[in-house]
């Protein structure tokens, strides 16, 4: 036997000894993923991994250091590390974790899940995109990250780069895991199925990935509510490394603990916030955006047999 196919054999008999995820939750960003995976860890039958967006899968060769939080900043870049992460499982039914990027990363995505995770379960949570786009936009407005110029001119110069827009597009990329995984394997939601009755979805949702499905969790909390910065600049210093903030941290270091310098900033963060519909999208953007993603939610509708007419003709209207 070559040196190349004993490797292989002992990939895959230890495999078989660690514990290893029974579903994940592939997208969407912005579609109610982190109020879910609360929902998840709620149920005493679920092992959700301790990181909620590991990225572990269809990470880019040339940026391998992928990070997720959980106190502090995580590199989960090699199958042990993302194994580590379930260790801690116990007597759970179902082990999961929550990486709404996998459904946008595509076909690599696709190809490491299929060999790392070969029966595991896929679910996906799709948001109107045009609202999806406007709650990507938003949060990289306050988080000070890319794609921080207006949504208008995102449409007008970067609509074929802008990630804020491309990860709107569903059809080909859900299309192209249901040919992969199958019906069986991949359950898609939609976000207004959260929205409408939280509960029921959750319900299916465990019945889907095998444990007891009558289980009720507490709906109550909604995770990442969204607010806007009310002055950038006030928001940059209180969010970006930059001297300013290194400044006024050294000076409470002599005054304040951590935990104590960590409520005065999300206090000051707070205060610098508004309610997002004090930037609503006027309706020239949110009929551009349609445009752009007509043609494809027209084929999502024909994929998943669901009558999404309400995505090609209703306004912002909500709060997520």
């Amino acid at each position: 036997m070559q040196s190349s196919e004993i490797q292989s054999a002992m990939e895959e008999k230890n495999k078989t000894l660690v514990k290893l995820p029974t579903f994940i939750i592939i997208g969407v960003q912005k579609a109610g993923t982190t109020s879910i995976y609360q929902y998840l860890k709620q149920h005493p039958q679920v092992y959700m991994s301790p990181v909620k967006e590991t990225n572990f899968f269809g990470r880019e060769d040339k940026t391998p250091d992928v990070k997720a939080k959980s106190n502090g900043q995580i590199t989960i870049d090699s199958f042990e590390k993302y194994c580590q992460l379930f260790e801690a499982a116990t007597e759970e039914i179902a082990l999961g974790e929550v990486s709404p990027n996998y459904l946008f990363r595509g076909e690599k995505a696709i190809k490491q899940i299929k060999r790392d995770l070969p029966d595991v379960k896929l679910i996906a949570i799709l948001r109107n995109p045009i609202k999806r786009a406007y709650s990507d936009y938003l949060m990289h407005l306050r988080e000070v990250t890319r794609d921080t110029m207006s949504l208008e001119d995102q449409i007008k110069y970067k609509a074929d780069t802008s990630y804020t827009i491309l990860k709107g597009f569903y059809y080909a990329r859900l299309q192209h895991f249901f040919n992969e995984f199958g019906f069986d394997r991949l359950k898609v939601y939609l976000y207004e199925d959260l929205c409408q009755d939280p509960v029921k979805m959750m319900q299916d949702m465990y019945r889907f990935i095998g444990v007891e499905p009558t289980f009720c969790p507490d709906v109550s909390h909604k995770s990442q509510v969204a607010q806007i910065p009310k002055n950038q600049f006030v928001n940059t210093i209180l969010r970006k490394n930059n001297p300013i903030k290194s400044f006024i941290t050294n000076i409470l270091k002599v005054f304040f603990s951590l935990e104590t310098r960590q409520k005065i900033r999300s206090s000051l963060i707070k205060l610098n916030s508004k309610s997002k519909t004090d930037a609503l999208l006027s309706s020239e953007t949110q009929q551009q955006l349609l445009e752009l993603y007509r043609e494809d939610i027209l084929k999502l509708q024909n994929l998943l047999q669901r009558d999404l007419s309400a995505w090609l003709q209703e306004p912002l209207k909500d709060k997520g």
